[in-house]
């Protein structure tokens, strides 16, 4: 079982049986805004960190953003094996290239 994975049990366990003092608790009783707040603020430090942070910074930042996308998919109900589904899907659309994006100028 991968880290990730053992994360998305621990904030089901903590779902299905609150702990006080939990944060993932919090934020599930916060409710999704709440939650969808968190993932936006870590998209965005993780970019900063990308930007202008060493290496050691930006998996901080990485992990920080993939825990609270895990707390989303657990408040919305999507499982790992759904992702992994999905993942495999685009998988077997190699060579799929899109067009590319107008170049970002300034940051």
């Amino acid at each position: 079982m991968s880290e990730l994975e053992k994360m998305y049990e621990v904030i089901l366990d903590r779902k299905e049986n609150p702990e006080e003092g939990s944060y993932t608790n919090y934020l599930f009783d916060k409710g999704l805004e709440k939650i969808l707040k968190k993932v936006g603020e870590e998209s965005t430090e993780t970019v900063i960190a990308a930007l202008s942070q060493s290496n050691e910074d930006l998996i901080n930042e990485l992990n920080d953003l993939a825990y609270h996308l895990l707390v989303l998919m657990a408040a919305k109900g999507i499982t790992p094996a759904d992702f992994d589904r999905v993942a495999r899907q685009r998988e077997a659309k190699q060579h799929n290239l899109k067009p590319e994006r107008r170049k970002i100028e300034k940051y």
